[in-house]
């Protein structure tokens, strides 16, 4: 079976999911998750990628990042995840694939996902029962995006700027989006759209990128995924 097309397109927004490799662990120690966030900055630099938000697990990644070019994310993730394999089999002398096939991705819907996405990434940790507050864990880019703590180089999109007429206020506003729980129908569509590689939007964002790549896009399924992951 032909692999899936993968959608990118300049401007846009794509929401990105690296996992391990049977769901094998793929940050071992804090030098790890540094590790990873220093190639990440390299290689976004170097492919001219934004990256706005990111989250990273035991055994899996969020990213929110958007492209100058097709090509971008994808170079960036082929960077990023050669090099780090690398690190990580000569330091723990291990051989063989730490990442699960290729990373999955989806064009974000600006208009309505793109800060719902933020909130997403932000939240694994907190889904998955670590801390009771995302301000609790080191290895997400909320700190900064909320708090303006150093982190991993983070740049805002421009749904993050129109929170406020400077960075206090915008940071402020964004940490009361977090007062709220996300929709459970906003969660399933973002793990859909992942899953399925579709974009993260309504109909009228899927025609604007049918019309921007000349494509036909499936509908994708409807409601909660049978196989639902973080």
């Amino acid at each position: 079976m032909p692999r899936p097309r993968r959608l990118s397109i300049p401007d846009i927004p794509q929401h990105i999911t690296q996992r391990g490799n049977n769901r094998q662990v793929c940050f071992y120690a804090d030098e790890d998750y540094r590790l990873y966030l220093e190639l990440l900055d390299m290689a976004c630099r170097i492919h001219d990628c934004s990256l706005h938000a990111y989250c990273l697990m035991t055994n899996h990644a969020h990213l929110l990042m958007t492209p100058s070019t097709p090509e971008g994310v994808s170079r960036v993730i082929q960077d990023l995840s050669r090099d780090y394999v690398r690190s990580i089999n000569r330091t723990y002398r291990r051989t063989g694939t730490l990442w699960e096939g290729r990373f999955k991705s989806s064009l974000v819907d600006t208009n309505r996902y793109c800060l719902t996405c933020y909130r997403y990434i932000e939240l694994n940790p907190v889904r998955a029962g670590m801390v009771r507050h995302p301000m609790d864990y080191p290895w997400s880019s909320y700190r900064y995006n909320a708090n303006g703590k150093p982190a991993a180089p983070v740049t805002p999109h421009d749904c993050w700027l129109l929170l406020g007429e400077n960075d206090f206020d915008r940071r402020a506003a964004y940490s009361a989006l977090f007062r709220e729980c996300l929709d459970q129908s906003d969660i399933e569509r973002i793990r859909d759209s992942i899953n399925t590689g579709l974009p993260t939007g309504n109909d009228r964002f899927r025609h604007e990128i049918e019309k921007a790549l000349s494509i036909r896009l499936g509908q994708g399924k409807r409601g909660r995924p049978k196989k639902i992951q973080a």
